[in-house]
């Protein structure tokens, strides 16, 4: 059921969209897939030192169409990293998978009515690695695939100056909290993890797998290239729900700077802060920094 509410509102964006897109037109695709990599190796190395290896995958896809008045603006964000040092669990550094959808038709030069989607979730499980926990982390994953899912879709209008500069609004936007199987959380005072069947855990109420929200989205969108070969991206999205504290705000922020070496290597910097209460009472934040093998296409 969760599953088919989501396809079905990619179903309604793509068909409303096939009505204007019999015949080819106006598509603009660009996307880029960059491997970030460090390895160190120690034999009889006396000042010490452990091996270890860390990797990360990013792949940023968009396609986007415009013609005779009607828009279709697309973006697939997707992250996968790890780290493994020897005679410790492997543990990931990065875990993302996002799609972003914009329909809309035009009433002015730059203003669409528009009809938003957006999904996100992550691929893998994730763990804390609290010292705190005598046992085995491993069978307590606090995070996966689906767990928890993003599910946001609602009218409103969209402002485009251009495929770098888009700012969308919509003021009537229901949002999904799907969490697919048990997660834990751990708790400080007792020394333990605790199960979301038994405690609140993304604002999902105990031993339940699905919230719903209703309320306001703002999603900007900024690119620009500072200096030669050295690219910005900021990606800013505000949610704050109807029915439960307005005046607690939801913030996304995701900053990617890409300075480009040559066709192959870029230096990558990426910062991702999120403000939830639902998720922590706090202040998000992730960063990763690395020299990365690119491909553009």
């Amino acid at each position: 059921m969760k599953k088919l509410i989501f396809f079905c509102v990619l179903l309604c964006n793509f068909v409303l969209f096939s009505q204007e897109n019999d015949k080819k037109g106006a598509w603009k695709k660009t996307g880029k897939i960059s491997f970030t990599m460090n390895q160190s190796g120690f034999s009889n190395w006396q000042p010490g030192g452990d091996n270890a290896f860390s990797g990360n995958i990013n792949f940023n896809y968009d396609f986007n169409y415009e013609k005779n008045g009607w828009l279709f603006d697309n973006k697939i964000i997707a992250a996968l990293g790890i780290s493994a040092v020897e005679d410790e669990d492997t543990k990931k550094t990065d875990d993302r998978l996002e799609f972003n959808s914009i329909l809309g038709r035009a009433f002015t030069k730059t203003w669409n009515f528009s009809f938003l989607t957006n999904f996100k979730t992550q691929f893998i499980d994730g763990h804390d690695y609290t010292d705190d926990f005598d046992g085995d982390n491993l069978q307590y994953p606090v995070s996966g695939f689906f767990k928890p899912a993003y599910l946001s879709f609602g009218p409103g209008f969209f402002w485009k100056k251009s495929d770098d500069l888009s700012v969308n609004f919509a003021p009537i936007t229901s949002k999904f909290t799907f969490l697919n199987g048990e997660v834990w959380e751990f708790n400080d005072d007792p020394l333990q993890f605790e199960s979301s069947k038994d405690i609140e855990m993304y604002g999902v109420a105990p031993g339940e797998d699905l919230l719903y929200d209703f309320g306001l989205n703002i999603r900007a969108y900024y690119r620009t290239e500072i200096m030669k070969n050295i690219s910005i991206e900021n990606i800013l999205t505000f949610y704050s729900d109807y029915l439960d504290n307005p005046q607690n705000v939801d913030v996304d922020y995701t900053l990617n700077v890409v300075m480009k070496i040559n066709d192959v290597f870029s230096t990558n910097f990426t910062f991702q802060g999120v403000y939830d209460d639902n998720s922590f009472s706090g202040l998000q934040i992730k960063e990763n920094f690395g020299v990365a093998i690119s491909y553009n296409f």
